[in-house]
């Protein structure tokens, strides 16, 4: 199974931990946006986007990624992470995966955790969830995409 991780993580590292706990059970490359060759997404069996959260939206060059998409066949999952909770009402995983699914993709799922967050105004307190992701987030981050891997029926290589 051809697994992509695409992950913008500019911050403090959180959402590359995630990404990269993710990629060990899929057996995935994780790139940067700027690395992502849309035709290569669009022809993974499965194709991950993920960042950290920006003022409740996630990070511009992923989602300039996703609008660059050619139609795909394949799934898609989304993960984030952020210093606040994602909201039933607003989730911000919701945008990416619409454009996703307006792409073709079948969206296997989203994952969030929360992180160190220093954007304002927690910079002036010295930041939030400064020991996050931890241990426990990254542990489900890999259940999460050991969900993904057996739904695919396909093994990590």
């Amino acid at each position: 199974m051809k697994t992509v991780i695409v992950c913008a993580s500019v911050s403090h590292g959180n959402t590359r931990r995630v990404a990269d706990s993710m990629a060990r059970v899929l057996g995935a490359q994780v790139v940067a946006p700027e690395q992502a060759d849309p035709a290569e997404l669009a022809g993974a069996d499965l194709v991950g986007f993920g960042s950290g959260v920006f003022y409740g939206r996630l990070h511009p060059r992923l989602t300039d990624v996703v609008k660059a998409l050619p139609r795909g066949r394949g799934r898609a999952f989304v993960f984030a992470t952020s210093g606040l909770p994602e909201t039933p009402l607003a989730p911000f995983t919701r945008p990416v995966v619409r454009l996703l699914e307006g792409k073709g993709f079948a969206v296997a799922g989203s994952f969030s955790c929360r992180a160190f967050d220093t954007w304002m105004p927690f910079r002036l307190v010295g930041g939030i969830n400064k020991e996050r992701p931890d241990a426990g987030d990254l542990a489900a981050a890999r259940e999460f995409a050991g969900r993904l891997r057996q739904d695919g029926r396909g093994p990590a290589s």
